[in-house]
């Protein structure tokens, strides 16, 4: 089953148990992707929906500081309680030695020699870790890595 199609029963099951909260969360996911098919004029397949919820979960994590910082407690519950619903769709995360592991080889693989090549090693390691690691920390990793070569 698709993950698009797992949202849309996971919606349906949301109403027959009246899931109000979870109901609202999974709509946005549902009329985001929607807003995105219709822009492009594809059908997005798994890995598409993957970077629409992952986008999802940046804004609401942005929000929750933004809210929290602004003294609205009551707005941030809010925001955390569809990134709870959200971050049941991403595939279980990458271990901090699994995501150390998956660079070196990236960087091996790419056969980068400094920094100037940190785009290579992007473009590879992308794909694999999208969804599974925060790639602002694998983006730190690989210009660590690089700076030592």
């Amino acid at each position: 089953m698709s993950l698009k199609a797992q949202i849309s029963d996971d919606m349906k099951a949301a109403m027959r148990a009246k899931e109000a909260g979870k109901l609202a969360t999974i709509r946005l996911i549902l009329a985001d992707i929607k807003r995105k098919e219709v822009d492009e004029q594809i059908e997005l397949n798994d890995t598409q929906v993957l970077a629409v919820v992952e986008k999802m979960i940046k804004q609401r994590k942005d929000s929750i500081t933004q809210f929290e910082a602004g003294g609205r407690a009551d707005l941030a519950d809010i925001e955390k309680a569809e990134l709870v619903v959200l971050a049941a769709y991403m595939p279980a995360g990458l271990s901090d030695d699994e995501v150390a592991a998956e660079v070196k080889a990236a960087v091996a693989e790419s056969g980068a020699a400094g920094p100037q090549d940190m785009g290579k090693v992007m473009a590879i390691l992308k794909p694999k870790l999208a969804g599974r690691a925060d790639m602002t920390a694998v983006s730190g990793l690989v210009k660590k890595a690089l700076a030592g070569a």
